[in-house]
């Protein structure tokens, strides 16, 4: 089908890095990308990101977020709920990737003790607050705690595919939360995602940044956090970069070009057709 038919089926945000996704009817748009998205993230004492690829059970840390509390729920223990911003907060400096002396602000205690439990490690908790400055890979554009870019696209064609050639491999299908999106679109072909350029969702101008390699959390359950080979396995038969022999992509990187709103049900149109 073409891309001018192809529509939003599904907006997620994570607003812990590494935890546990909430589905939205919409999200806004901010510098940052989609507000509420990753602008929380788990770090070790040194101030290194933690994530699901050391620690899967983050999985089942299940965050929410309301307009003044952000608060911690799972593993059967006391929910903890701290304020999103205070006054003398004070602030880290903290590293993900190749992303070296970010400030961000703590979170306080209340939720280090928690989430130290949890993972049986000691860990803070920290904010993208007011001194906070990160660029995308390879671009100049700002992006939050993500891993590369502001959000990920991809599509339920491209899902469908893959779980039909796990299927025939006598794998289970597995589910779109596997890839952690921030946006699924349907009525267009499989991987139609990896060739759009630039476009419209809804009013607001959107870049793709390039295939999205996918990593080990792929594996992961995100329901029990247990872990498999799958669908790595299986991606990696036909889904190697053509430059990057060793990646296996699932989905596009994706810039937002201005601040707006992007709704489940909006349309997605290429710019300049």
């Amino acid at each position: 089908m073409s891309p001018l038919r192809a529509t939003v089926s599904a907006l997620t945000i994570y607003p812990i890095k590494g935890c546990r996704g909430i589905s939205v009817d919409a999200f806004e748009l901010d510098a940052l990308g989609p507000v509420d998205d990753r602008r929380y993230m788990i770090v070790d004492p040194t101030g290194r990101f933690m994530s699901q690829r050391s620690h899967p059970v983050m999985a089942q840390i299940v965050p929410e977020v309301s307009a003044t509390h952000v608060t911690l729920n799972g593993f059967g223990k006391p929910a903890v709920s701290f304020l999103r911003t205070g006054p003398h907060r004070p602030s880290r400096t903290v590293s993900i990737w190749k992303s070296y002396d970010l400030i961000a602000d703590d979170a306080g205690d209340e939720s280090a003790a928690w989430l130290s439990d949890v993972l049986q490690s000691p860990c803070r908790l920290v904010h993208t607050g007011a001194a906070f400055d990160r660029r995308c890979s390879h671009e100049n554009d700002p992006v939050g705690f993500a891993d590369g870019y502001p959000m990920l696209i991809t599509s339920e064609a491209s899902l469908a595919d893959l779980n039909a050639r796990l299927v025939a491999r006598g794998e289970v299908s597995l589910p779109m939360d596997r890839f952690r999106p921030n946006i699924v679109v349907r009525d267009c072909e499989a991987f139609a995602e990896d060739t759009w350029p630039r476009f419209r969702i809804g009013g607001v101008r959107m870049r793709g940044a390039g295939p999205c390699a996918r990593c080990i959390v792929t594996t992961t359950n995100q329901q029990t956090s247990e872990r498999g080979v799958e669908p790595l396995r299986t991606l990696a038969s036909y889904r190697r970069d053509p430059t990057e022999g060793k990646a296996v992509n699932f989905g596009q990187n994706l810039i937002a070009e201005e601040e707006g709103t992007v709704r489940v049900g909006d349309r997605l149109v290429l710019i300049g057709e």
